[in-house]
């Protein structure tokens, strides 16, 4: 199944995201990741919704998205040139012989190693959905304890 990026401007009002999540739950859609946030206008939220499907079922999530009385545009930014972030971080099993491996491999993905305790790191990674996916199948031999991550935030290029 192909992912898609949607931002959608909504009115900033109690019970928004709800409404917008049970969309997806009455229509069978699942979403993958979903964020929140303020938007460039002050009475304004910003979500950006990823979500998996064909080419119908996104036309589909679109079409039902626009004919909430809250929302007040949706784009599909992976139609376009988009720039996609994820922040994730990873706490992971690290005795004294296994962090100098860890914290190369976390430079090599330009991350930052930001705790340090007797037994684990946590390594932070901001990036795209591919580069945080491809980081974590490198550190999941050094035994991830625990991970959580942001979903995606996305935006379309300047033209």
């Amino acid at each position: 199944m192909k992912r898609h990026t949607l931002s959608v401007l909504t009115n900033d009002h109690p019970g928004v995201l709800q409404r917008i999540a049970g969309l997806f739950a009455r229509r069978g859609y699942n979403i993958e990741s979903i964020t929140v946030g303020s938007s460039e206008r002050e009475t304004f939220s910003r979500m950006t919704i990823v979500a998996a499907g064909d080419d119908r079922i996104r036309d589909q999530i679109v079409l039902q998205l626009a004919k909430l009385i809250d929302v007040i545009d949706v784009t599909l930014l992976d139609a376009k040139p988009m720039v996609s972030r994820e922040l994730m971080l990873v706490k992971l099993q690290a005795g004294p012989g296994e962090r100098a491996d860890i914290m190369a491999i976390a430079e090599s993905f330009r991350c930052a190693v930001v705790d340090v305790s007797p037994g684990t790191l946590i390594v932070q990674v901001v990036g795209d959905f591919a580069k945080n996916n491809a980081l974590l199948q490198l550190l999941r031999p050094f035994r991830v304890v625990e991970l959580t991550r942001t979903g995606e935030t996305a935006m379309s290029r300047s033209s």
